[in-house]
């Protein structure tokens, strides 16, 4: 019941794709094989601002330690604006728990891996060490990580807070994502190796002012 709540609600706050079946795959092993990569140019880094789901949910699990954002993903994107997606049926990693400190439930690690990981052309335990490495990477603002009360703030004055615990990142690579004015997400633009890059054509919110819940 967890799972599905938790899927639901991120498809609601941020993966909000038609999903295309992709084609086959072989009798291989599918741990240590890349997998079918499709062209994409840059990642897209979805840091869900958990309160919003564990406001409603406060027994999920990914709500017991009560954090700021937790990983929703690590999208390959397109400059374009499209985005390849389900690139091949190739399984995941065959040890999900390695991978239980940032993504606690199985079932959205499995979605993930299928839905995005399948298009970046790495194995199931690379994609899910480069995800590691870019969420940890992202240092969240003290404003945010030590929030105890609902405050209000501009899309423009989150991106700050964000350039300013992280100096190394740009405006131009960061992107808000809201709804019902409420903060849903950060969402940072990453190249090939993690390092930030200029976003393309991204949907990012307009709200003139953001309410952001503590967790």
């Amino acid at each position: 019941m967890k799972t599905t709540l938790l899927l639901l609600l991120l498809a609601a706050i941020g993966c909000q794709r038609q999903l295309q079946p992709g084609p086959g795959a072989g009798p291989v092993d599918r741990a240590e094989v890349p997998a079918a990569s499709q062209p994409f140019d840059y990642y897209l880094l979805n840091l869900s601002w958990s309160p919003e789901f564990c406001h409603s949910h406060p027994n999920a699990t990914e709500c017991a330690q009560r954090p700021a954002f937790v990983l929703h993903g690590l999208w390959p994107q397109n400059m374009s604006g499209s985005y390849p997606q389900n690139c091949s049926i190739d399984d995941g990693p065959r040890n999900a728990s390695a991978y239980g400190d940032i993504y606690p439930d199985a079932g959205l690690l499995r979605h993930e891996w299928r839905t995005h990981g399948t298009c970046s052309g790495l194995s199931p335990d690379a994609f899910f060490t480069l995800a590691r490495k870019a969420f940890q990477s992202i240092a969240i603002p003290p404003t945010l990580a030590q929030l105890d009360h609902q405050i209000s703030l501009t899309p423009g004055q989150l991106i700050d807070l964000f350039k300013t615990a992280n100096p190394r990142i740009p405006a131009a690579s960061l992107a808000i994502s809201c709804g019902n004015n409420y903060l849903t997400a950060v969402e940072v633009c990453l190249d090939k190796r993690a390092q930030p890059t200029p976003c393309g054509p991204i949907r990012s919110c307009r709200a003139n002012a953001v309410r952001i819940t503590p967790p």
